[in-house]
């Protein structure tokens, strides 16, 4: 299984459902995606899919708490939140995960995804919020 794969797909439904407002039992059905990815991927996707979603309010707290001070929520693309919550999930309620690996795999995923220095800023979020936790 690649966990990767994974982190991508969880952060995309994620952020499918946060700029969708669609239920996530639609986000679930992965219809929105071209190819066929592994089952397992899908699976530990929608863990974190579902595990993110159920948790919004208590990991977008966190996520305040750790943004400096001319940051808001409101002003965090929606790329970068997305990749931001789905880690913050995976560090705080998968046991097992080490947020290093984490964290190094969400800024691999912004470099790829986000913005050109989104990932800067997703590595100091999250850096502060894994010393915390």
């Amino acid at each position: 299984m690649s966990r990767r794969k994974g982190r991508i797909l969880a952060f995309q439904g994620v952020y499918s459902w946060d700029v969708s407002q669609s239920p996530v039992e639609d986000i679930l059905n992965f219809s929105w995606i071209q190819n066929n990815s592994e089952d397992e991927s899908r699976t530990f996707a929608s863990f974190i899919i579902s595990g993110t979603v159920e948790h919004v309010a208590e990991i977008d707290e966190l996520i305040k708490k750790h943004l400096s001070d001319n940051w808001t929520l409101e002003r965090i693309n929606k790329v970068s939140l997305a990749i931001l919550r789905t880690s913050i999930f995976e560090m705080k309620f998968q046991n097992g995960s080490q947020p290093k690996i984490v964290i190094d795999e969400a800024v691999n995923i912004a470099r790829e995804y986000g913005l050109e220095d989104s990932y800067k800023f997703i590595n100091a979020v999250l850096d502060k919020i894994g010393k915390e936790l």
